[in-house]
Parts: structure tokens; sequence; C-alpha cells
């Protein structure tokens, strides 16, 4: 995503059946779901769509980083996992927002794209300007198992794309993965420019009729300025939770469909890493709250949901891929 300059801002083919704790029919209310299915039987594109058209709270999306992440949220029973890219370039050494993580971007998603819940991805600006090239790579995101990908018109110089630059590649995306779900982000509130709602409105409008699937304003926090945004987007709102904002519950009464928490947790991470080393370095005590006496299992009442810390089984488990003997499933939620 395009750098801010605000350090506690937080910019976010088939799937395999989801386990029953992560069903489709779990996260939408039953006048959504036809039957109760599995996204086997009830495709998984659509299932995502749905989930932006549920009553009740909106669609709250946690990103990750890593498969480690992704499955870890998963296993507290999040049905949709979003990348950051944020998280993505940093892992790789490279300054996000550059279009420089196309590579780690589409390798990403192939770890993720297989695993039982739906993905969406960010792709910063496409990674190019060409709209044939950024149809591509969404063709490669659908045919790794993402149902979903975050394009921001976002520069990083700091400035916008030109609207129709936008316009070309929302079109060229939904023309080769019509299924896809095309969340068109406008950096207009990110980054601060002139006359902001005036030209988010006008961004917005411009990318609906492109065929963008839903629309996402990171930045924007004022709850007015949300409620009237709503009123007049014909698709789905999409807006990036803040500390210091509206919380999840005030944004979908306001109107707000999908909240997603952007870099923040991949941020929380890395201090609470940096925090443990220099407490232990100090002589205090840190880590000490381990949760997960098995590979499999974290006692009730106390998780890492809770502040705890997952055992090495538990987060070895996460993989999928341990040694013969050992419980080989995501660990489930307490």
């Amino acid at each position: 995503m395009t750098p801010s300059p605000d350090p506690f801002a937080s910019p976010v083919s088939s799937v395999p059946s989801v386990p029953p704790a992560l069903s489709v029919s779990s996260a939408l209310p039953a006048s959504s779901v036809p039957s109760v299915r599995s996204v086997d039987a009830f495709d998984a594109f659509e299932a995502f769509a749905a989930l932006h058209r549920a009553a009740g709270s909106p669609l709250l999306i946690p990103n990750a980083w890593d498969h480690a992440s992704a499955s870890a949220l998963a296993a507290q029973g999040f049905p949709a996992i979003g990348t950051t890219s944020l998280g993505v370039a940093a892992s790789a050494g490279v300054p996000d927002g550059t279009g420089a993580t196309r590579a780690e971007t589409l390798l990403l998603a192939r770890r993720l794209g297989r695993e039982p819940y739906l993905l969406s991805v960010d792709v910063e600006g496409g990674f190019g300007d060409d709209p044939g090239e950024v149809a591509e790579l969404a063709r490669e995101l659908a045919d790794a198992g993402a149902v979903g990908i975050n394009l921001e018109d976002g520069r990083p110089d700091g400035t916008l794309a030109p609207a129709g630059v936008h316009t070309a590649k929302i079109a060229a995306v939904k023309s080769a993965v019509p299924e896809l779900f095309v969340n068109a982000r406008t950096d207009t509130y990110w980054l601060g420019v002139d006359r902001a709602a005036e030209e988010t409105e006008l961004r917005l409008h411009a990318y609906e009729q492109a065929g963008a699937d839903g629309v996402f304003v990171p930045g924007l926090a004022d709850t007015v300025a949300i409620a009237a945004l709503v009123k007049r987007l014909e698709v789905p709102l999409n807006i990036l939770y803040s500390p210091s904002g509206p919380t999840v519950s005030q944004l979908g009464d306001l109107g707000v469909r999908r909240v997603s928490l952007g870099s923040l947790l991949f941020r929380t991470a890395l201090g609470a890493a940096v925090r443990a080393a220099t407490d232990i370095r100090a002589g205090r005590s840190a880590a000490d709250t381990t949760v997960g006496g098995s590979a499999a299992d974290i006692p009730v009442g106390r998780s890492a949901a809770d502040g705890g810390v997952p055992t090495y089984a538990w987060v070895r488990a996460l993989s999928g891929r341990a040694a013969p003997g050992a419980p080989a499933a995501v660990p489930s939620a307490p």
C-alpha cells in the first residue's frame, strides 16, 4: 500500500471446503444462505461477496503476512483473511507501496489460497500501470485460490494515479476474472489531498462504473463523512479500522459493510517481539504466559486470543505439516 506519514494508521479458482468452525453458513444469517453448506458446495467467490451483504456487523477482515499468522487468525473463526502489503514488503526487506513485491505477493497467495478460509490479497496498485499485466496478475491470484483483491490508486511518490488509469485496471481485471471481488481503493484521505471529499466521491463513482465490487477509503474516520458517503454508493464501503476511530459496531451502524485491520496486526506483533526481547535483556520476565498444552489444543479460557504466548507445538501445527504422529490440523479455536 501507499506509505503514510501516520505511524499509528493501519492501511488490508476454488477454495477447499471450510471446516465446521469456519463454515460460510456460520458467518451469514440464515436468510443469506440457501442451506447449510461449505465453500465446496457454495461457490467461494459468491460466498465472499455474500459476506459483504450479510445483515448485522460488517465483515471484519484481519490481515496476515505469512502462513502462520493467517492460520492462527482463521483458527479464531475469521471466515476471510486478507494480506497486508506492509507485512509482505517488510518481510522481504523492501519498502511498502513501491511495486516491488509482485513475486512475494503471488508466492504468499499460493501458500494461503488452498487453506480453509476465503482469501483477499492486497496487490498495492497492481504492480504496474498496464491493465493487461494487472489482469494477468489477477488471473494468477484467482488460480492460486484468492477470491478478492485490493487495488489502490495511490502511487509510491505520494500522488494519486489518474482516475482513468485506475478504472482501466479495474475493468481489465473484471473482464479477465469476472468472479474475483475487486475492492477498489482510493487514497484521497490517506494522502491528504485537497478537497478530499469531492475527489473521493468522483473517483469512487468512476470505479463503480468500471466494475468494482466494493470500494475502500483508508484514512476516512469522520462519522458524518462516512455516513454521507455510504448513501452515495452502490457497492459496499470498506473502512480501515483505527484505534482512535469508530468501533466496528459503530461503523456498521453508519452503513459500512467491511472493516480491514491493514498492517495493525503485523506492527503489533513486531512491537511485541521487540518488547519481549528488551524485557529479557533488562532482566524482566517476558513471554511467560505460555498457552497451548498440545499441538491441537489451547485450554478454554486461556488462549492466544487472550494475549498468551502459544506453545512451540501449537505454532508448529499451524503449518499442517507436523511430524508423523503429531496432529496436522490447524488448532481449533478455544
